[in-house]
């Protein structure tokens, strides 16, 4: 055996190199000093291979394919592991995995752009050229390790969906990784009443590296460009904001021009636009309640609406016309046979996080001939021969339960299937509509702020509408008639306020928003009525 050991080059702890046949030990005839010598050579013992006997690149692409939240401890094992764990290549695919970051710190160009030119056009406008080498992250001495760890993970949780703590206002923020940004987003209505139209985005806040381990925080308020500011998580789903330079939100022309550069770039309108003196002092109120919180902003998480085989329609954010005051966001969601459309923007009347809509899947209604349609009092009469039949089967539920004494669990009824005419209809246009539509138009006592809405529906099904005076005084549920025009719009008629409200879908594509669970989705929706209560 120490001779077969010599010539395999190994101690004898390592057992024979040589190959050797299948099966048990064999004999091997050696010459040595001119005397054959008969020696018995036993197989190698195979023992388990470890990571550390893996070579390097297959290390890399191991460690790749892990979370990043699981390779610090990996550098604690040994110098080995914190040598490979220094490649860059890990980080980056954790970076694009994890977070959806794709350009190249190496190289500053992103798809065929100079990081210049997208630094100054999209995230920083007002820079000039002569100043953009001073602002400019230091890329060229950072490492996808710095940016994963300094910026990704340590504000993970912020990332998603927001609503801010504007009282009756809102507002919808969407936090997002950006290139090698993190940016806050506000999502604006189009201007009134273009409802059709997309979203209009501005930049709230933004976090990146300035330095190599460092994160900063700027303020995108106000018309100096970014400042400093500060990211706080309060508790779990809940973090604010901070500026800790407000100067940079003021302007030479004091709070007169601020309202009018506010004024245009949210509303799209001026001064000379708006003649009615109601909707003037909605719109004054509204500038000097957001003001008040250009220093510091709470915001709290909001989910996508979850979706189901059986709802109506696509769960979603939709943008809506409220009258006078303008465009808002509401959030429609199914529970069982119940629709609700809740306010994401709301006003001094019907604040944030109220159910702005309930629809009854159970209730469906068949719209009468478009002659009779035009006539409020024809379809007003339609409708609350529903609500006081919905009454009425209240009453005596209430009396049955009553006199058993024993609070019984309502049976749930599935929503009805679509109601389909059997012939064709004209429309009021004279165009010829599928068997599956309804003609549709507005009675002519209804306003509408958008008149260009669908002339033919799908299905239309009972409703209630929240209305309250002004400081959400009074509120009360009144009947209505909900329309479902196609998968991205629907509308509602408000009976006793004679208005149509139309709604069209917002086509924006939110990530890191989908609820956990149903049951945290309806705990978020009864925590918003509370917050704006």
């Amino acid at each position: 055996m120490a001779v077969c050991a010599r010539l395999c080059g190994v101690v004898h702890s390592r057992g024979c190199q040589q190959r050797q046949p299948s099966g048990g030990g064999s004999e091997t005839e050696l010459e040595e000093g001119g005397r054959a010598e008969r020696v018995e050579v036993q197989p190698a013992p195979r023992g388990p291979r470890t990571l550390l006997q893996l070579p390097p690149e297959l290390l890399v692409e191991i460690f790749s394919c892990l979370p990043g939240t699981e390779l610090p401890p990996l550098a604690l094992v040994c110098r080995k592991f914190r040598q490979i764990l220094s490649t860059d290549t890990i980080w980056r695919r954790r970076c694009k995995q994890e977070y959806g970051v794709h350009e190249n710190l190496r190289k500053l160009e992103v798809t065929g752009v100079s990081c210049q030119e997208v630094y100054v056009k999209r995230i920083n406008p007002r820079v000039k050229s002569g100043r953009f080498m001073r602002i400019l992250p230091d890329y060229e001495h950072m490492s996808h390790r710095d940016v994963y760890t300094g910026l990704l993970h340590q504000y993970r949780d912020i990332l998603g969906l927001w609503q801010p703590d504007l009282g009756p206002y809102g507002g919808l923020l969407n936090v997002v990784v950006d290139g090698f940004f993190i940016i806050g987003w506000m999502y604006l209505p189009p201007h009134d009443p273009h409802v059709d139209e997309p979203m209009r985005l501005k930049p709230v806040f933004r976090i990146h590296l300035m330095e190599k381990k460092s994160a900063t925080v700027e303020c995108m308020y106000g018309p100096k460009g970014p400042h400093s500011g500060q990211i706080q998580m309060v508790k779990k789903d809940e973090f604010c904001t901070k500026c800790l330079q407000t100067d940079y939100h003021r302007m030479s022309g004091g709070r007169q021009e601020e309202f009018r550069t506010w004024l245009r770039d949210d509303l799209g309108r001026t001064l000379d636009d708006i003649f009615h003196e109601h909707m003037q002092e909605l719109i004054l109120m509204k500038f000097i309640y957001i003001c008040q919180y250009d220093n510091c902003l709470t915001y709290r998480r909001i989910y996508h609406p979850p979706s189901r085989p059986d709802d109506l329609l696509k769960p979603g954010f939709f943008k809506g016309t409220y009258g006078s005051h303008g465009l808002e966001i509401v959030m429609l969601s199914f529970h069982g046979t119940i629709g609700k459309a809740t306010k994401i923007t709301g006003d001094p009347n019907v604040p944030a996080g109220q159910p702005t809509v309930e629809i009854d899947l159970t209730r469906p209604v068949r719209l009468p001939p478009l002659e009779h349609l035009r006539n409020i009092d024809e379809l007003s009469r339609l409708i609350m021969d529903i609500h006081e039949q919905i009454n009425r089967e209240q009453r005596l539920a209430g009396r049955e339960e009553e006199a058993a004494g024993v609070q019984e669990e309502e049976p749930v009824q599935e929503p009805p299937p679509p109601l389909k005419t059997k012939n064709r209809q004209v429309d009021g246009r004279g165009e010829q509509q599928p068997p599956d539509l309804q003609v549709f138009a507005l009675p002519d006592e209804v306003l509408a702020r958008n008149e260009d809405y669908p002339r033919s529906c799908r299905m239309c099904f009972f409703g209630t509408g929240l209305i309250a005076g002004h400081g959400f005084s009074s509120p009360e549920r009144t009947p209505g008639l909900f329309i479902l025009f196609d998968d991205d719009r629907f509308g509602f008629i408000w009976l006793e306020l004679k208005s149509f409200s139309l709604y069209s879908r917002m086509r924006d594509k939110f990530q890191n928003s989908q609820p956990p669970s149903l049951e945290a989705f309806d705990e978020m929706l009864k925590a918003m009525q509370l917050w704006t209560t």
